[in-house]
């Protein structure tokens, strides 16, 4: 299109320079050294005798050719630049998909950051709640326990922790109380059989208090069967909540209704922290696994002294060998009859249950079983009569106790005998042969079982 408004621009000049000029001008033709035909018109001036500012003329015209080849040079390049992009299409579509991917990555996170955002609101909201509600408990329920239960709780100091509601490392929790008769909590009478026998039957759960903290989530509580000092009776109801990075508060209370109700008389501070829900209380100690150690304690209730620890040999710790529902329950304690044993297992055993007797004094063990059943494949275990019985299921409301092991005879068997987790995750069961029920943590609700026991077959008594 240019070439040809060139060539018509052309022949307007000839035309014009015809009419003027007329015989004063002529044309030349040539070819110049490369072959090409050149055109060249003459024409005279009949007034000027030299051509002034012809330079500034020549300069103007240059300057307009070097415009044309810049033009056309941007013309050739567009060409190229079409074949380029072509080329390079692939390249920049993938580009285009990678950003719109890190684009959608960058929008998720930020979605969950404000979710997680919200989260932290809520959990602070829940806090300032629980910190009026245990303010609240502070001011009037505890002073109402102070003038109810007489003079041993009026002596107590005003610091005491046991009544420090209102700091988070004794909160108090809220319960809710199912109502049930001394005589029906304690009656023995009803057993047919008051030997050692085996298991036959569990009765149904019975909940003595409902936690609403989350460190209710799970825990252990107890009764020592065999109290030694008038201190402590085996009225005297013992607690730890488990649901703590560094759990040491032993909560005492003077008996069931206490318990109930929510009013510990005492809080004892532990001198090492508790691993999980496997303590027991025996003889007028706490028998206790060390936190992320294989390390036993005993810890004297009367006077509040370590009074010895061992560790137990070769034993799996901190989640080597747990419970199917995990918590670090590689360590169970357990008292029955016979006296004190740690429910465990090994390497060498390879996970299966392993049983040992421990001097209840110094922690030393005094005999060892090694049994067939893995421990990570039952919930919980407790020693009955120098047997062992396992849970199947934490979380089925109608499971069984599906396997015994008797240290008389070192055979273990198959069992089914009916077990209800009423509430759904049972993270602790212990035997106390004394009240012969068991004691368990069933999702925040802290429950008994009756049993009945039947005579041994081999004639044990």
């Amino acid at each position: 299109m240019w070439l040809q408004v060139s060539l018509f621009s052309l022949s307007g000049l000839l035309l014009s320079i015809q009419t003027q000029a007329q015989d004063r001008a002529s044309l030349h033709r040539s070819n110049d050294p490369s072959g090409h035909c050149h055109y060249t018109f003459t024409v005279a001036s009949p007034q000027e005798s030299s051509c002034p500012g012809s330079d500034r003329e020549m300069d103007g015209v240059l300057s307009r050719l070097t415009l044309l080849e810049a033009l056309v040079s941007r013309l050739l390049a567009g060409v190229d630049k079409g074949t380029i992009t072509g080329v390079g299409a692939n390249r920049e579509e993938g580009l285009q998909e990678a950003y719109s991917q890190v684009t959608g990555e960058r929008n998720q996170l930020q979605q969950d950051k404000e979710r997680l955002n919200r989260q932290i609101q809520e959990l602070q909201r829940r806090l300032a709640e629980l910190s009026q509600e245990a303010e609240s408990l502070r001011q009037k329920p505890c002073q109402q326990t102070l003038t109810s239960v007489g003079t041993q709780h009026e002596n107590r100091p005003a610091n005491d922790p046991a009544y420090d509601f209102g700091n988070s490392g004794y909160q108090e929790m809220k319960a809710e109380v199912t109502e049930i008769s001394a005589s029906h909590v304690f009656h023995e009478g009803s057993h047919n059989f008051t030997g050692c026998g085996e298991l036959v039957s569990v009765g149904d759960p019975v909940s003595h208090r409902k936690a609403d903290s989350i460190t209710g989530k799970y825990g252990v509580w107890m009764q020592d069967p065999e109290p030694q000092g008038p201190q402590y009776t085996n009225n005297t109801v013992w607690r730890i909540d488990a649901v703590r990075r560094d759990v040491r508060h032993l909560f005492a209370y003077e008996d069931m209704d206490q318990f109930s109700r929510g009013f510990p008389m005492k809080v004892l501070v532990l001198p090492e922290p508790v691993e999980s829900t496997g303590a027991t209380v025996y003889r007028g100690s706490l028998y206790y696994q060390r936190r992320r150690s294989r390390t036993l304690i005993r810890y004297d209730l009367a006077s509040e002294y370590l009074a010895s620890r061992m560790d137990l040999p070769h034993a799996g710790f901190h989640g080597q060998h747990p419970y199917s529902w995990g918590g670090y329950t590689d360590i169970d304690l357990a008292v029955d009859e016979q006296g004190l044993w740690a429910i465990y297992s090994t390497s060498k055993a390879r996970g299966a249950i392993v049983i040992s007797q421990l001097n209840p004094e110094s922690l030393e063990v005094k005999k060892t079983w090694e049994t067939n059943i893995k421990k990570n494949t039952v919930a919980n275990a407790f020693m009955v009569c120098g047997r062992l019985y396992t849970v199947a299921s934490y979380t089925v409301p109608n499971t069984t106790i599906n396997f015994a092991f008797d240290t008389a005879t070192g055979v273990g068997q198959a069992v089914s005998v009916p077990f209800k987790n009423k509430y759904s995750y049972n993270s602790m069961v212990d035997y106390n042969h004394a009240q012969r029920k068991l004691y368990a943590w069933d999702n925040f609700h802290m429950v008994t079982y009756d049993i009945r026991l039947g005579r041994a077959s081999h004639g044990r008594s």
